[in-house]
């Protein structure tokens, strides 16, 4: 029996009807309902563009110009600022004091809070009242603990550490008065690691409340220790915070101030790239100087800014 094909309808292409005229009065009632958040993002526009980005322009500019202490600009100089930069050898001590104390401090600053943070998540009882206590140094303004850590680390006896040096019958120190520059530097990394470590306490221990019960219970099945489990479960299901975190303590450890600053005011090798461009600024009265040292630095952290931006995305996308 032959069967009849019914031919089927053929859809003509959709006409562009006409365009209907804009609602002026759903723009204006929806610029009205969002004026707030307009006002708001003008705001924050108006802040960065005078306290973030036209510093950043006028740093770059000044970097090319003489410029007398009275900040007045006597005309252009080219890279002779970035000669003499190059030319100081106090600019190539600070780079080695910067790198010893970002060494420092990726031992200690990196190391310790993700320690910390792996006892507190195993702890059973009283886990608020550690996590309390790490975070206390955060909140204590960073001048206060530095004068604090200043009479910690005085030489004689009447410093905290000497005086339980000195009750224990053990040698005293110098501390940051050591004529080892390394010791010094140490110093300023202990002070540091203390006083920013609860931050970072509390990141790592978000990640680790991430990690799901189940692979810990089948490690321990299998015979793990807290070592083997920290290694094999914990590493590997925290590794892009890690990552993260190790890039923003580069990025903050090569913009130490504060440190040198107050506890050793330069003194015994501690200059740090950022302390010896405020010693060219308001020193020497070398802003030229400064501003070309400013732009240097700038240029080595954005590298590991847009490292952190390419792992930061990389961990949303996966």
């Amino acid at each position: 029996m032959a069967t009849i094909e019914t031919p089927t309808p053929r859809l003509r292409p959709r006409q562009p009807g006409p365009r209907r005229p804009r609602d002026r009065g759903a723009l204006i009632r929806g610029v009205r309902r969002n004026t707030g958040a307009y006002l708001f993002l003008v705001g924050a526009i108006v802040c960065f563009a005078l306290f973030s980005w036209y510093p950043m322009i006028r740093e770059v500019i000044i970097s090319f110009q003489k410029v007398n202490i009275a900040g007045q600009s006597n005309g252009w100089a080219g890279l002779q600022n970035y000669r003499r930069v190059f030319d100081d050898p106090q600019f190539w001590s600070s780079v080695r004091t910067t790198a010893l104390f970002a060494g420092f401090a990726l031992v200690l600053g990196y190391a310790v809070p993700f320690v910390v943070a792996v006892v507190l998540n195993e702890l059973r009882h009283a886990k608020a009242y550690f996590r309390l206590l790490v975070y206390l140094p955060v909140m204590m303004p960073p001048v206060a603990g530095a004068f604090l850590w200043k009479w910690f680390y005085t030489p004689d006896n009447s410093g905290l550490f000497n005086s339980v040096l000195h009750d224990l019958h053990l040698p005293t120190s110098a501390w940051t008065q050591s004529s080892s520059s390394n010791v010094a530097v140490l110093c300023l990394v202990l002070f540091s690691t203390w006083i920013n470590m609860g931050s970072g306490v509390l990141i790592y221990l978000a990640a680790l409340q991430g990690i799901p019960g189940e692979l810990y219970e089948a490690a321990e099945l299998d015979g793990a220790g807290i070592l083997k489990r920290v290694w094999h479960v914990t590493v590997p299901q925290t590794r892009l915070i890690l990552s993260l975190m190790f890039l923003l303590q580069i990025v903050a450890t090569m913009q130490v101030f504060l440190e040198p600053f107050i506890l050793t005011a330069g003194a015994n090798n501690t200059v740090t790239a950022v302390y010896l461009v405020y010693q060219y600024a308001f020193s020497y009265g070398n802003f030229g100087g400064a501003a070309a040292m400013g732009v240097l630095l700038f240029a080595v952290l954005a590298c590991f800014s847009g490292a952190y931006l390419w792992l930061s995305r990389r961990g949303n996308e996966e």
